[in-house]
């Protein structure tokens, strides 16, 4: 039994499937891959920088990422590198790994904890738990990347007026008066005009359709990085730091130092657990725009492999990038060949541009970064906090708080704690519902069987999904998969007759199915909704976003919107 179940789960990760199906979109492959490698390098440089470990180490964590996760990884389309909330997360590390009293970082202790956390990532992936990612409330993954967003912009106060970057956001906060009397003027010459063309550059693009082809951080590396030199401003250069001796040089390998296992193993298990959540909702967004299902297994193997690439290269901790896994579906990237391009690029780049990269100013970098922050916050969230249901908001806010405060995985496990103690009654009766969650079709279902004198429902494609007892993050996954075994159908209604309850988590899960499906051309419906709920969804904006006209609690008023549309 225990051995079938191994092979079950080898046969799970294996990368065959990857394999064979990169030849099935080379062209879009290839120009995706280009594309969206131009696009990571300014953010591979960015990360790199705030992890303390500098812009190269970042270069190579997309390298890693993009070769090992593409090829091992369980998301057709996922494309991985270093992350904001990753980045952040090692450079926390880094103030506890020093050499001796020269304060310089420990730069063996740091690819060694990113190498460990890759093979604690493979025993995960073999474990098969991976999926339990799915039952992550939604405020606890908004309020941590709001507090991502915070911990970004405030680190990079100091890179963005001219001056050296602190180690944390505590000590950006202690000296910030400092910061103010010391701020080189020089620097705001490049850091602002840097940061507006960000913002410019997406309503310029809707103007001159050419110019919305050329990613944004590129344009701002390249005009920062020319007034720095025409202007021969004094300020510090991303070369800086590549010339001092302390830092990684462009072609080294590093070692694991096994012999520390016990001093590093703290830190490698949050990067593992922060490795999982940052891919494997990078990879639910991917779900929901592609209509294909990834492997989490598969993907956690995938991920546990470019870290262990990454410690060994040099290279700062990888995740799946939910912005350059979107660009890449934009782009046409249907296969992993696109992130194996993207890495390949990137190879390319670190080996023939290593001067040019030394030119780029680390105010340039510190602009991107600002924008990187304010993008990173969750603003599905944020205009509807008054009106969420209470035990989300205490949710949000303590996981916000934590994050920025303390660390992002406490942040991550108190407010998982917070929510699971918020929702007993739920979670006690979660196992029994997640039983009863119906899809029939219409002839079989209650509603029909209570207004039998709509017989000519009787001769369309529809399927009736009728959730039970509270939709909240304990039993959305249930309810999804019910809905996974439907048959071909051309008009959902969605009965909510017996739902007692729902959440944060259980309202954006119906609301990613209704909008994925109507992309799809699939008319949905909602109907039987209780006034409480009713009041949530209309505070939340829920009935805004799917469609008034998709909503009604008379069953006639939604069968007589069927019937007029299939004539």
């Amino acid at each position: 039994m225990f051995l079938s179940l191994i092979i079950k789960q080898v046969h799970e990760i294996s990368p065959w499937s990857n394999i064979k199906s990169l030849n099935k979109n080379i062209r879009g492959d290839f120009l995706s891959g280009i594309t969206v490698a131009i696009i990571a390098l300014p953010l591979a440089l960015a990360f790199g920088e705030i992890s303390q470990l500098g812009p190269i180490a970042g270069i190579w964590g997309a390298i890693a990422g993009g070769i090992f996760g593409g090829l091992f990884g369980g998301c057709l389309v996922g494309v991985s590198g270093p992350t904001a909330p990753k980045a952040a997360q090692i450079s926390a590390f880094m103030g506890f790994f020093v050499i001796g009293t020269s304060n310089q970082p420990d730069l063996v202790a740091a690819f060694s904890i990113i190498f460990l956390s890759g093979l604690i990532l493979v025993a995960i992936s073999f474990l098969g738990i991976s999926r339990f990612i799915h039952f992550t409330p939604y405020p606890v993954v908004a309020g941590f990347m709001c507090g991502i967003g915070v911990i970004v912009i405030i680190t990079q106060v100091n890179a963005f007026v001219g001056l050296e970057v602190r180690k944390d956001i505590h000590d950006v906060i202690l000296n910030l008066d400092n910061t103010i009397q010391n701020i080189n003027i020089h620097a705001l010459y490049v850091s602002i005009p840097s940061l507006f063309i960000l913002f410019a550059w997406p309503q310029i693009g809707k103007k001159v359709e050419i110019l919305s082809k050329i990613p944004a951080p590129l344009i701002t590396l390249i005009v920062g990085t020319m007034m720095a030199y025409a202007m021969n401003l004094n300020i510090p250069y991303i070369g800086d730091k590549m010339d001092d001796s302390s830092v990684v040089n462009i072609f080294t390998l590093y070692v694991p130092d096994l012999n520390r296992t016990i001093e590093f193993i703290g830190p490698a298990f949050a990067l593992a657990a922060l490795a999982v959540l940052d891919s494997l909702l990078s990879c639910k967004v991917a779900d929901n725009m592609i209509g294909i299902r990834h492997s989490s297994d598969r993907e956690t193997f995938g991920q546990g492999m470019a870290n262990m690439a990454a410690g060994i290269l040099g290279g700062v901790t990888t995740a799946t990038a939910t912005m350059r896994t979107v660009a890449n579906i934009k782009f046409g990237g249907k296969t992993p060949l696109a992130s194996i391009v993207h890495g390949l690029v990137l190879f390319a780049i670190l080996s023939g541009l290593g001067d040019v990269v030394a030119k780029i100013p680390n105010a340039c970098l510190a602009a991107i970064l600002f924008k990187v922050g304010i993008d990173i916050m969750d603003y599905r969230i944020l205009p509807v906090l008054k009106k969420i249901p209470v035990i989300d908001l205490i949710v949000f806010v303590v996981v916000l708080f934590v994050t920025v405060y303390e660390d992002l995985m406490i942040a991550i496990a108190i407010g998982i704690v917070v929510a699971l103690l918020g929702n007993l009654n739920q979670i006690k009766h979660a196992f029994k519902w997640s039983k009863m969650h119906e899809l029939r079709p219409i002839l079989k279902s209650e509603i029909f069987q209570e207004n039998k004198d709509f017989t000519s429902l009787s001769k369309l494609s529809i399927n009736v999904l009728k959730p039970h007892g509270s939709v909240f993050f304990g039993s959305v996954e249930h309810l999804l998969k019910a809905y996974s075994n439907a048959d071909k159908h051309q008009t959902l209604i969605i009965d909510m007759g017996s739902v007692e309850m729902v959440d944060l988590t259980g309202i954006y899960a119906l609301e990613d199915l209704i909008k994925t499906l109507q992309k799809k051309n699939i008319e949905v419906y909602i109907t039987q909704i209780d006034s409480k709920i009713e009041n949530i969804f209309e505070g939340i904006g829920f009935l805004e976003t799917i469609g008034r006209d998709h909503f009604s609690n008379d069953l006639h008023t939604i069968f007589n919107a069927i019937a007029s549309r299939k004539d």
